[in-house]
């Protein structure tokens, strides 16, 4: 059995807006799950549904199976217990995560105390072992958030992430805003910690680029759906979904001038959750679109080994070279 195990999810917030559109995903312990996409395609939406943590009035329908167990379904009771001590979240922006009036001890302790894990003797002192373990000094634990850097703020959520011993943990944009230096340390201890405490991880970011050297799948989605999954490094480098080409070929390749001094981009923006065209979803911005495709939605099909891609050119004609995907956008309007 899965440790998570995501079913035809659909979000759609009170205003009619869309944002997840029958997403399935599935992850196993010890695995490391990537989501990337521009803003607005649904990722932080589809992380605060795998807790039930979006606001009132918000629409979820589908299936979301924690330990065999839908989320979905639980009563608020057994929600609360939950999170946190079966699942947790790294939120985006360490700063705005953490209560500024508290200090990062108190704030890490809290989670153990509501779940009954220790005493408040004990609590303090899992919490010195949990800073150390993301590599701060356990007396950081009586810092105030605004006396810590960006990189030691990312790791105090992380130690709050990992408080209650979940089973699976989602990070949102947890490098975001850090420089390349810290990140590069954020990102081998993630990995080393759920190496070391078989844990799921769900990773989501804007950068192909360290989705694929993190984790062991990626996802990719547009418009509130996964519209490319399989293993990262073979996405990143080979993707077979138009979005996911334009999407890897943004960033610059090492060693390679052209495009260093060229770098290549998609014209335009993701659609309206609430206006969201009809066919598929990135005909509008594909360069190399059929006719077919402003009619005809697109479902994940096979598209190689242990990957899938929700494109026409999957099931039949043949996915564009790097070069030819190039010169099509160029020559589109």
């Amino acid at each position: 059995m899965s440790l998570l195990d995501v079913r035809d999810l659909t979000v759609t917030y009170a205003g009619g807006a869309a944002a997840v559109r029958g997403v399935g995903l599935r992850l196993e312990a010890g695995r490391k799950l990537g989501i990337a996409g521009e803003s607005g395609c649904g990722k932080s939406t589809l992380a605060l549904a795998l807790l039930r943590l979006l606001p009132p009035g918000t629409r979820v329908t589908g299936e979301i199976l924690l330990d065999g167990e839908d989320v979905l379904t639980m009563k608020w009771g057994r929600v609360r217990a939950v999170r946190w001590a079966g699942a947790s979240i790294v939120f985006q922006g360490a700063m705005h995560s953490l209560n500024a009036v508290h200090r990062v001890g108190d704030q890490i302790a809290e989670p153990i105390l509501l779940h009954g894990k220790a005493t408040p003797a004990g609590a303090r002192r899992k919490t010195g072992e949990l800073l150390e373990q993301v590599g701060l000094p356990a007396a950081r634990a009586g810092a105030y958030p605004h006396e810590l850097s960006g990189g030691q703020r990312q790791r105090v959520m992380i130690a709050m992430a990992l408080a209650c011993d979940p089973r699976l943990i989602v990070a949102d944009e947890p490098t975001t805003a850090l420089d390349v230096m810290v990140q590069a340390q954020i990102l081998r201890l993630i990995e080393q910690l759920v190496a070391e405490q078989d844990l799921g991880l769900i990773m989501i970011s804007h950068d192909l680029a360290v989705l694929a050297d993190t984790c062991d799948r990626l996802a990719v989605m547009y418009a509130g759906r996964v519209v490319e999954e399989g293993p990262a490094r073979q996405v990143y480098e080979d993707a077979r979904h138009p979005y996911a080409q334009a999407l890897s070929a943004a960033f610059p390749r090492i060693g390679d001038p052209a495009s260093r001094f060229a770098p290549r981009g998609l014209a335009g923006d993701p659609p309206d959750p609430a206006a969201v065209p009809p066919g598929c979803a990135f005909h509008p911005r594909c360069p190399v679109a059929l006719e077919s495709c402003a009619t005809q939605d697109q479902v994940l099909r096979d598209a190689g080994a242990h990957r899938r891609a929700a494109c026409v050119r999957v099931a039949g004609e043949p996915a564009p070279e790097p070069d030819d995907f190039e010169e099509a956008r160029r020559a589109a309007p």
